[in-house]
């Protein structure tokens, strides 16, 4: 039996608005985390009234999982793309590509994503082991397929996406850092271009079929 959906359909101007709101609440819980940000800053950077915000979000927690969900979304879509009946090699460095370009224009999201799993994730612990499990566990058989029909060398799947993680989110979550030990280096961002010749060399010459 098919149920006739009964949820309100968004106008495009509440879809913006909402969208608004999120834009600028990343900001600032990226600036403040969830306990130094307060509705009223939500609010200005979104230049809007706290009366018409709270239209649109009852209660700080509200906005903060928005944030964190959208953000989830944007940073899991590469991973997403990852195509099984790809070339092995050419999927990885697009991959890694594409994450490192995140990092080098969202790094307030990944920021404010770290800081909450290293918290506990206590708004995303539910995500984590649901949906993101999920998708990380396809994408480890997808690579473990290309491993086991010779067209990769024999890697543990999970540990090679953690390591691509790790290895391209570090250039956003510790920003301050790569661009005080490289100085002059990181002047107008090409140290990314550096990093993403180095992670092409260290993750694919090894993950060549042998």
């Amino acid at each position: 039996m098919v149920t006739q959906d009964t949820t309100p359909k968004r106008t495009r101007i509440q879809a913006r608005n909402r969208q608004l709101i999120v834009d600028a609440a990343l900001g600032v819980f990226s600036a403040y985390g969830f306990r130094g940000t307060t509705l009223d800053q939500i609010a200005e950077a979104a230049a809007m009234s706290k009366p018409n915000l709270l239209y649109y979000f009852r209660r700080k927690e509200d906005v903060y999982f928005a944030v964190l969900e959208h953000t989830l979304d944007d940073w899991l879509e590469p991973l997403k793309a990852i195509d099984a009946e790809g070339d092995p090699i050419d999927e990885i460095r697009r991959y890694i590509g594409r994450k490192l370009d995140m990092s080098r224009t969202a790094p307030e999201a990944s920021r404010l994503f770290a800081n909450e799993v290293l918290h506990g994730a206590p708004v995303l612990g539910e995500t984590l082991a649901g949906p993101l499990k999920t998708l990380v566990d396809e994408k480890a058989a997808v690579i473990a397929s290309w491993a086991a029909e010779g067209r990769l060398a024999p890697v543990d799947p999970h540990h090679l996406i953690f390591s691509i993680w790790a290895t391209t989110q570090h250039y956003a979550d510790f920003d301050v850092q790569v661009r005080a030990v490289l100085g002059g280096r990181a002047r107008g961002d090409r140290h990314f271009e550096e990093a993403r010749t180095f992670l092409d060399a260290l993750y694919l010459d090894g993950l060549k079929p042998r």
